[in-house]
């Protein structure tokens, strides 16, 4: 599996995803995809892993609009460089691996998607204990060895996520591209592929309370947020052999919530994570709609 990773100015979040699959995954091909960052942290980060992994950035003066940068365009260009890979996982800078890839894990997604020609999409990561605030439900296919998500009225996350993975020759068949937001790529997947599917035993995870990036212009509502929730900085530790199996030995029914088998490496945020600052903020999320929407009318 050649695993793809997307930097946008988080430079210890970069070194941390890069670190959990060279841990979880050694000797698997990893590809740096940079949003051409400046902050002089993920620069440096950068430069140390130049010489064991390729890095590319987007060149200005190339004419197609998907080498222009951005995550999707970044996420196409990464599609189109490895059209001929079997296995591709897409991750970002704020993620992690959290346990070790072994060949039964790799042996069994190759077999999922030979079992279901018109899945486009798995998701590695494990399900966010904040979904069932909102009324998640999810179901499990023993032949496929994946939970669905039933019932949900949102715009994203049923057919697609931005972490992902998939089998580049079947999207390349299906005519994919890449657009350029997660609710339009998740109507393109509902067009042209079954529910993207969830593992039975997950393998990465997105970092609970991360800031917004270096170098983002923050409202004064998302400072106010980030600062209500105590973002920061919450790396997982690597699962051990004996929570590993307990993860792949436990019954279905038994959702894979990430706040049910992981455990942040020093300290932790409160329950349920959130992976948004805006999450549960009420007239603050208010405030930052407003600010978002003033800066758009005097830009």
């Amino acid at each position: 599996m050649i695993f793809c990773v997307f930097s946008f100015n988080r430079g210890r979040y970069l070194e941390n995803c890069i670190g959990s699959i060279e841990a979880c995954a050694p000797g698997s091909p990893i590809v740096i995809f940079d949003d051409n960052s400046t902050d002089p942290e993920t620069v440096q980060v950068l430069e140390k892993f130049r010489a064991k992994h390729r890095i590319i950035q987007p060149q200005r003066d190339e004419r197609s609009r998907h080498h222009l940068g951005g995550l999707y365009g970044n996420m196409q260009r990464a599609f189109e460089e490895h059209l001929d890979a079997d296995l591709v996982c897409y991750l970002q800078d704020d993620t992690q691996m959290v346990r070790r890839l072994d060949e039964d894990d790799l042996a069994g997604i190759e077999q999922t998607f030979e079992k279901a020609p018109s899945l486009g999409f798995i998701n590695p990561c494990f399900i966010r204990g904040i979904n069932f605030t909102r009324g998640a439900q999810y179901a499990y296919n023993p032949e496929l060895k994946l939970y669905f998500r039933e019932h949900s009225q949102r715009s994203s996350g049923t057919y697609f996520s931005a972490l992902l993975i998939m089998k580049p020759k079947r999207l390349k068949d299906a005519g994919w591209s890449f657009a350029q937001s997660e609710p339009a790529n998740n109507q393109q997947a509902r067009n042209q592929f079954m529910p993207m599917g969830y593992l039975h035993s997950p393998f990465a995870m997105w970092l609970p309370e991360v800031p917004a990036y270096r170098g983002k212009k923050k409202t004064l509502g998302l400072k106010l947020a980030e600062k209500k929730r105590n973002c920061g900085y919450y790396p997982f530790a690597l699962m051990s052999e004996s929570q590993i199996t307990d993860l792949k030995g436990r019954h279905e029914s038994a959702l894979p919530i990430a706040e049910d088998f992981l455990h942040c490496a020093d300290h932790e945020p409160p329950k349920p994570w959130a992976y948004n600052p805006l999450t549960n903020t009420g007239w603050i999320k208010t405030l930052n709609q407003a600010e978002v929407s003033l800066r758009r009318l005097f830009k």
